[in-house]
C-alpha cells in the first residue's frame, strides 16, 4: 500500500474513520499514534482476513460466532476503561490518561479460556444481585454496570455528574 499526504492507504482511512467514530462516542485513542496506527493494521489485516475486525491482541478463531466478544470496540473495553484506565491492547485510554495523570499498566486478560466460552451466545448471568453497581445517563437514559459511572456518556456525550446509580 502506497500512502502519503495525497494518497492515504486503506489503513490510514480506518484509523481516520476509526478516530472520528472514538471521538463522536466520548471515546480516546491512545495519543501514540505510531502506536495506534500499528493496531489499526492489525484491526485491518483481521478484517481482510477474516470479515470482522477482531482485536489484534488476542488469537481469533477465524469463526465470528465464536469471537463476537473480541470484535472492536471488544465486550471488556469499558470494564478494562474504568478498572486500569486503557483497554487491553491500549487503543483506547481514559481523559486521564490522554491528559497524563494516569500512566498505562498491564492489564489482565478477562476474556474466558477456550473451552469455557459459549459459542455465538453471550453467557447467562445470575440476575439476582449484580456484582457491580449500575449507572443510568440521566440524559438519554444509557445504562452500565460498573464502579463509577463513565467521565462521559458513550451515547449523548453527557458528563459523568448526569449519571445516577440505577441498582
Amino acid at each position: 500500500m502506497n500512502g502519503g499526504p495525497g494518497n492515504p492507504t486503506g489503513i490510514d482511512l480506518y484509523y481516520e474513520d476509526l478516530a472520528a467514530q472514538s471521538k463522536a462516542a466520548g471515546y480516546h485513542l491512545n495519543p501514540d499514534s505510531g502506536f495506534v496506527k500499528a493496531l489499526v493494521e492489525g484491526l485491518f489485516l483481521n478484517q481482510e482476513r477474516y470479515g470482522y475486525p477482531s482485536c489484534p491482541c488476542r488469537l481469533a478463531s477465524g469463526r465470528k460466532e465464536d469471537d463476537l466478544d473480541i470484535i472492536c470496540p471488544c465486550d471488556y473495553r469499558d470494564a478494562d476503561l474504568g478498572e486500569y484506565g486503557s483497554c487491553f491492547c491500549a487503543l483506547y485510554v481514559t481523559q486521564a490518561v490522554l491528559q497524563g495523570n494516569a500512566r498505562l499498566a498491564s492489564i489482565p486478560e478477562r476474556r474466558p479460556p477456550e473451552g469455557s466460552r459459549t459459542h455465538g451466545e453471550a453467557p447467562v448471568r445470575e440476575m439476582a444481585r449484580p456484582s457491580l453497581p449500575a449507572w443510568r445517563c440521566r440524559v438519554c437514559g444509557y445504562l452500565c454496570a460498573r464502579e463509577e459511572p463513565p467521565a462521559t456518556c458513550p451515547i449523548c456525550k453527557a458528563a459523568k455528574e448526569r449519571f445516577e446509580r440505577f441498582l
